[in-house]
């Protein structure tokens, strides 16, 4: 009896060193995953997902047409400065029956005919078409702002959704290497009741522990899949043998008021609510145009081919100049009205700036303590974990002569998995909270964190369409 005692500590001390071994691998790589360990050189980067989505994603390809199509408002004020040309024809018959008393009837049939071409060139309207210009630029300015934050939530979102599917996949093998040990632990304490040492309740308390892992790692699983298709949603792509991932904080600003100072300034939501301001302002200048007199100049040429009787060749050119001007009096006080309406728009306009910078300082302190936050806890997750690993140790030593129970090791197990994932939930935050800060402050775009992909220029566009005065086709051929 003492000799299968002897034999069974010995195969139970060999068991939980290799047990212990295959954890502490697990837990290393699952660590490794997010604290940025270099991976194999076929792995894709979190720079190249972001590349993908800066060029691939849908909401930001939408947003960037968006763009595109706000820059037609240059020219369409600027037409304003440009003649307005039309030409016109007519054709005919025209059946002529004539009766004079004592003199018989007479009848003729001709074909009056004629063409024409006007030009009307707008030479003041109130202001109007300046005011139109700027409010157009600064409509493209806004729309180029709206463009940037998009921009930065995609591939903030991205970053997100990417270490996302990091920690859901280091989670998932840790639930996946607890079933492992949990089902060796419950062997080796069945083996335990067969010669006596251990009682049913040790059994049944490693079987529930067992049962509690596996349903543990189905909600991982599930975890994992709701970020795969996240990332699916933000990339492009399914997410294949993603590698290391490190924070951004060599990017950032070195304290917390530099960092609102650059929100204030480059951050696209307080920049498109200036443009805003700039927008209304703009409107209340040319609503006030309406009210002012409208002065032009139109030039006409006919020519008309109406013969009568027997005047069948006659012929008339006419060619005139005709200046204009028309001054408003009243016109029921529509337009006072919307004067008056314009003007509060713009002091609502100006509050919205106000409150927009309220908001993006309030994200810049709130993302400035998260990672500072994320960096605390992993510090103290560490150590919590390598606590854990000695108590862990000591735990299953104390239970091989009797002095703890087959409950404790459970326990101390269950504590040192919770601290593992505690760890890489907290490395997960740090990367995350790195980007949050860097899009707070307005600075989070393909250009700042150096990505492989060609930069959409906005202006290209607008240089290419800022003074077309005809056509129907887009620059790309459309």
């Amino acid at each position: 009896m003492s000799g299968c005692g002897d034999l069974r500590l010995g195969s139970e001390s060999k068991t939980g060193n290799s047990v212990r071994a295959t954890r502490t691998i697990a837990a290393m790589t699952a660590v490794a995953l997010v604290l940025g360990t270099p991976g194999a050189a076929w792995a894709e980067s979190i720079s190249g997902a972001l590349a993908r989505a800066y060029a691939n994603n849908p909401d930001l390809n939408q947003q960037r047409a968006a763009v595109r199509a706000t820059d037609e408002n240059m020219p369409r004020a600027t037409s304003g400065y440009r003649p307005r040309v039309s030409a016109s024809a007519d054709a005919g018959f025209l059946n002529n029956d004539t009766k004079i008393p004592g003199f018989g009837s007479q009848n003729s049939q001709t074909n009056p005919r004629g063409y024409g071409v006007s030009i009307t060139q707008n030479l003041w309207n109130g202001n109007r078409t300046i005011n139109g210009v700027r409010q157009a630029e600064s409509s493209i300015l806004l729309a180029r702002e709206t463009l940037r934050n998009t921009e930065q939530t995609v591939l903030q979102n991205g970053a997100t959704s990417y270490m996302n599917v990091l920690r859901d996949t280091a989670i998932l093998n840790l639930r996946r290497n607890n079933i492992t040990v949990l089902e060796e632990q419950l062997r080796q304490t069945k083996d335990r009741f067969n010669v006596g040492e251990v009682t049913r309740t040790d059994v049944a308390q490693a079987e529930s522990s067992l049962a509690t892992a596996r349903s543990d790692f189905f909600v991982a699983q599930s975890n994992l899949q709701n970020s795969i298709a996240s990332f699916r949603q933000v990339i492009g792509v399914e997410p294949k043998k993603l590698e290391a991932a490190r924070p951004i904080e060599n990017l950032l600003p070195r304290t917390l008021d530099q960092a609102i100072s650059n929100a204030f300034v480059e951050h696209p939501l307080v920049q498109a609510a200036l443009h805003n301001v700039d927008v209304a302002a703009a409107n209340v200048k040319m609503v006030e145009g309406e009210l002012l007199p409208t002065v032009g100049v139109t030039g006409a040429v006919n020519k008309r081919f109406d013969p009568s009787g027997s005047t069948q060749n006659y012929q008339t050119l006419s060619a005139s100049v005709v200046g204009s001007i028309s001054v408003p009096l009243y016109e029921g006080g529509e337009t006072y009205a919307r004067v008056r309406q314009a003007k509060e728009l713009v002091g609502q306009a100006r509050l919205q700036a106000d409150l927009q910078r309220d908001a993006v300082r309030a994200t810049v302190v709130s993302s400035w303590g998260a990672l500072q936050t994320a960096k605390a806890v992993i510090q103290s997750a560490q150590a919590a974990v390598n606590a854990a690993e000695i108590a862990l140790n000591g735990v299953r030593e104390e239970a091989k002569v009797g002095q703890r129970t087959t409950l404790d090791v459970l326990n101390a197990q269950q504590v040192l998995l919770n601290t593992r994932v505690s760890l890489v939930t907290a490395q997960r935050d740090r990367v995350v909270a790195s980007y949050l800060v860097m899009a707070a402050t307005g600075r989070l775009s393909s250009s700042h964190l150096k990505l492989q992909v060609a930069n959409y220029n906005p202006t290209v566009h607008f240089d290419q369409v800022k003074d077309k005065w005809i056509g129907l086709r887009t620059p790309d051929g459309r």
